[in-house]
């Protein structure tokens, strides 16, 4: 009887597992209608991966596209209430998933319980929709202050890191900074202290306090970048690249002069949290979310076309003059400030 009770509950869960991700796959919804911050892209299999902040409440979820138009979901992938002893109570922002030696991890940031503080953690699975399970010891960033956005990188010796933002809300003078730190082959914690690379003030282009995002890229010619959100100058949030002058993601960070995305002539909004992807054709493409304020029209994902320069990044759109005095001057400076550095 014991048998025959463990087998129908078995198929019962079954069908209740297969009723969600049904129902999730048939509410298929094009990206300008769906509300998100934050959005990461995961190309995977030809498909496309959508996490971001907003995909689900308590917790973490994804998207899933063909073509970046039409999206199936949300799909749940972490849920608080799930995690035995999990210390996670809000803020459930910027989960960004990554593949890695075979496994999925998502790095995410929440707000603990425990340390009272904002934090990014590592957490693990086998498939891009889960079910993911913290894989870190809680908070991987330092749990005395608020440290969100993480990012991973893995550098050329196979190095895995994670740059993440020591939020303005920590420190005393409320300028926000970017930090990196190594971290172990399997992600599972930290190792050595964190190192301050650069802080939100003192850019040509910037107009805040706020360090948000950052995302790592090297270019075809092997320039290590990086790209990171602040408010613009003239106004609204923005997405800003900086390299490394000696290409280590630890080395010393140059900011270029100008914005790569910001509210203009081309652009109704603003917009920022940028990252970088391949779509399937092979096309370097950003993704960023769009209005930064929401109040002002429903905050959606943005995918826009990227151009390798080599030396730095250019968004595909139609240029103006201005626009091409930009490039030209931008050039000019990473040479220049190259040939400083050496």
């Amino acid at each position: 009887m014991k048998k025959i009770l463990s087998i129908i509950l078995t198929v019962v869960i079954f069908m209740l597992n297969f009723s969600s991700v049904a129902s999730a796959e048939s509410n298929t919804k094009a990206t300008q209608d769906i509300f998100i911050r934050d959005p990461f892209i995961l190309t995977f299999e030809g498909k496309y991966y959508m996490y971001g902040t907003g995909a689900a409440g308590a917790g973490y979820g994804c998207y899933v596209s063909d073509n970046l138009n039409n999206w199936s979901g949300p799909y749940e992938v972490f849920s608080a209430s799930n995690e035995k002893d999990f210390d996670g109570i809000k803020d459930f922002w910027a989960p960004e998933c990554h593949y890695y030696n075979g496994n999925f991890y998502l790095f995410a940031t929440y707000y603990s319980s425990v340390t009272q503080h904002r934090g990014t953690a590592v957490f693990k699975a086998d498939n891009p929709l889960g079910p993911f399970t913290l894989h870190s010891n809680g908070h991987i960033t330092p749990k005395y202050r608020d440290c969100i956005d993480g990012t991973l990188y893995v550098d050329d010796e196979g190095q895995p890191w994670i740059i993440y933002v020591n939020e303005w809300t920590s420190n005393k003078d409320e300028i926000g900074t970017m930090a990196v730190s190594k971290l172990s082959d399997d992600l599972s914690f930290r190792m050595g202290e964190p190192k301050e690379i650069f802080r939100a003030d003192g850019h040509l282009w910037t107009d805040s306090r706020v360090t948000d995002g950052p995302f790592i890229y090297k270019t075809s010619e092997g320039k290590l970048m990086m790209l990171w959100s602040n408010s613009a100058k003239s106004g609204g949030y923005a997405v800003g690249l900086a390299y490394s002058s000696n290409g280590k993601i630890d080395g010393r960070w140059i900011h270029e002069p100008f914005a790569l995305y910001k509210k203009n002539d081309a652009h109704i909004f603003d917009g920022g949290h940028g990252m970088l992807f391949y779509r399937n054709d092979g096309q370097l493409m950003m993704s960023i979310h769009s209005p930064n304020d929401s109040s002002i029209s429903m905050t959606t994902a943005l995918f826009l076309p990227v151009k390798d320069c080599g030396y730095s990044i250019e968004l595909i759109e139609e240029k103006t003059a201005k626009d091409k005095f930009q490039s030209f001057f931008t050039k000019v400076y990473n040479f220049v400030a190259d040939l400083i550095i050496k």
